[in-house]
Formats: C-alpha cells, structure tokens, sequence
C-alpha cells in the first residue's frame, strides 16, 4: 500500500512510491546478470542513497559487500560549492574488487567525479556507477551512470533519501519541494 504523506511543503509528487519499486527491481535484476560470477562491493554515497542502496541490494541475487562513504558539497545551501571534502571513508579495501557507486542523484556530478577518481585510485578491478536520479540540466562534470533510476526535472526534489535541510528524506516517493520553501533561506 503507498503512503499518502504529504506534507504541505511539497509541490508535486514526481516519482510515486511504486514506479519507484519497480525500477529497483529492474536495475537489480540487470546488476544480478551483470556482475555474476564476479566480486561485488556497492558504496552507498551518505546520506542521501541509504533508501536506494537498501532497497536495490534487496534486489541483487548475488553475494556481495556494502559500505559507505560520505562527502559534503552543499553544506546547508541549496547549491553545490564545487568543493567536495570527504566526511566519512570506506572500511573495506576495494581493490581487485568490482565497485558499485550507489548514489541518489546526479546534479552537478562534481561530487560523483570526485568520489570516482578517489575509488579508481585504490585499484578496484572495476568500478561503475548506479543512481536512482539523473539531472542533466544541471551537469558541471563530465559524468554518467551506468544504471540509473530515472532522468527528473530541473526542479527541487525531496524524498526518499534526497533532503532539504536534513528534512523530508523519509519519504517513500520523490517529490518536488514548493519553491517558497527552498527560496525563503
């Protein structure tokens, strides 16, 4: 059953709790085929691809790893600084590993070439990318996924692990936020 949650700061519901479903259980079943036989460790990027990296491992019928990383490009604004430091690195080693990125969304992809250019340097045996979100509108870095989720609107989306203000990543569906909300800071 889907949860009707809505709280009044959100404008539109864009991705509704069930497409959302399907599409992991389509992007785990093509990484089942994709990575049998091999050694799989996926990173959920914090904080933002913990719903995601949870649901789609679910998804995955195949051994595999898990770990986390975390980086900071927007502090509290709403737009990146181009400047990504690492909060929080892997506890696995993932060399002679194949490497999952798992992140929520792609916006500027300055933050996912960052974190691709740090793995590919501890020597993984491959390393691809996965994201439930896609915003090309928004590129700065020359950067895609190798699985991704959905392709959204140039808009300000919550939910399911994407926040505002560390708020409304419990959501089960994407939502866009109402302007006023996000533009009031």
């Amino acid at each position: 059953m889907e949860n009707l949650f809505q709280p009044a700061e959100i404008a539109s519901i864009v991705l509704p709790e069930e497409k959302i479903k399907s599409r992991v259980a389509a992007l785990g079943r093509q990484i089942t085929r994709d990575y049998a036989g091999k050694r799989l460790i996926m990173v959920g990027v914090l904080k933002g691809a913990v719903p995601f990296l949870a649901d789609l491992i679910r998804c995955v019928a195949l051994p595999l790893q898990y770990d986390f990383i975390a980086v900071a490009s927007y502090g509290a604004s709403t737009v990146s600084s181009g400047a990504v430091r690492m909060l929080k690195d892997l506890e696995l080693s993932v060399e002679g590993f194949d490497v999952l990125l798992v992140e929520d969304i792609i916006d500027t992809g300055l933050t996912l070439r960052y974190l691709r250019e740090n793995l590919y340097n501890r020597r993984p045996a491959s390393l691809k990318i996965a994201a439930l979100l896609n915003k090309p509108s928004r590129r700065g870095a020359e950067i895609t996924a190798d699985y991704c989720g959905f392709t959204v609107p140039d808009e300000f989306l919550v939910g399911y692990g994407l926040d505002y203000n560390q708020n409304f990543r419990n959501l089960p569906y994407v939502g866009a936020l109402r302007r006023e909300v996000w533009q009031e800071r």
